[in-house]
């Protein structure tokens, strides 16, 4: 059996690998975490690394991990709590949030008043749209 005289292989980037993507997202929700929750600087701030990782999944600039042709029965039993807090949050903001009916968003600001919850909040969306780029 011959051996090929050039081995070929994927250009690997390093700065894609979870040993460097990790400390990123965690100094970027560092400073999310410092603005206060649901104000206009933290909107933009959300926008501004929202729109940048939609960029990069959207330029194939990342290279993409294999997808699944079909989701598992498993997956359908934990998007169904999913879908049911996003039309409940979706019918409250329909009807106006009131003290008697506040939407979700509402209910969870006494808990991103602080900085160690809305800074947590801040990772766990960077690595959940970071995997979603990644597919």
């Amino acid at each position: 059996m011959e051996q090929p005289s050039e081995l070929t292989a994927g250009a690997v980037r390093t700065w894609d690998r979870p040993l460097v993507m990790v400390p990123v997202f965690v100094v970027l929700s560092a400073i999310g975490g410092l603005f206060p929750s649901f104000s206009l600087l933290a909107n933009m701030y959300v926008l501004g690394i929202g729109g940048t990782l939609c960029w990069l999944g959207l330029s194939g600039r990342v290279p993409k991990r294999g997808v699944p042709r079909r989701l598992g029965r498993s997956t359908a039993w934990w998007l169904v709590p999913l879908f049911t807090l996003a039309l409940i949050e979706l019918a409250m903001f329909i009807a106006g949030s009131t003290p008697d009916h506040p939407t979700l968003s509402l209910l969870a600001d006494p808990v991103l008043e602080s900085y160690l919850p809305r800074s947590a909040v801040y990772f766990g969306w960077l690595s959940a749209f970071w995997g979603l780029v990644r597919r």
